[in-house]
């Protein structure tokens, strides 16, 4: 129940965008990931298709409860905002030559760009560890933002690259680690500590 209703609240919460929220949620104030761990859930979740923050959805609850989790979670995300759509839907044609309206609108848009600015630097300064494969992110930024390069374009060009670069750099530390090194580590379905438990 506790899972559905933390995703509830983030997508309520989400105007704009949900990811701030969720980074902010699920890492700092729920602790249920690390931030290298929801780094790690949110690239995965753009490589699928759908909406990033669903497919994080999932992927959290599918770690502590399998399949009825993932299933909790989506609900959770989805429930409240397609009722408050159907509801604004209904009332949007009365009021949507009103300038108050599209004042707030710009004004909202700002806030959600603020708010991708400022995950975007938080979720950087936590991956400041492995600060080399921030170069892609750059990359793939300029090529959107200055180059126009279309997204799939780019996926399909940087992603073999940095998979194949992460590929290496793993083998290469795995060589140099002790047997005792290689199998340590938690499997990613282990039940997390009571106070993280969002059961």
């Amino acid at each position: 129940m506790q899972l559905f209703l933390v995703f509830s609240g983030l997508a309520l919460r989400g105007f704009g965008g949900v990811l701030p929220w969720a980074q902010r949620v699920l890492v700092e104030e729920r602790q249920w990931l690390s931030r290298e761990e929801f780094l790690e859930t949110l690239a995965f979740g753009q490589l699928l298709p759908g909406p990033n923050v669903c497919n994080v959805a999932i992927m959290v609850g599918d770690r502590w409860f399998g399949w009825r989790g993932a299933v909790t979670a989506l609900a959770g995300m989805l429930a409240a905002p397609l009722a408050l759509v159907l509801i604004a839907i209904s009332l949007y044609g009365q009021v949507a030559d009103e300038p108050v309206l599209r004042h707030a609108l710009a004004g909202m848009g700002a806030v959600a760009g603020g708010l991708f600015m400022a995950t975007a630097v938080k979720l950087a300064l936590g991956a400041r560890r492995q600060w080399q494969w921030l170069g892609f992110g750059l990359l793939a930024f300029v090529g959107l933002a200055a180059f126009r390069i279309p997204m799939a374009a780019l996926m399909l060009g940087l992603a073999p690259v940095a998979v194949s670069a992460a590929a290496w750099a793993q083998r290469r530390q795995m060589r140099v680690a002790s047997p005792e090194d290689r199998f340590a580590g938690s499997n990613p379905r282990d039940k997390p500590s009571k106070d993280q438990d969002p059961s």
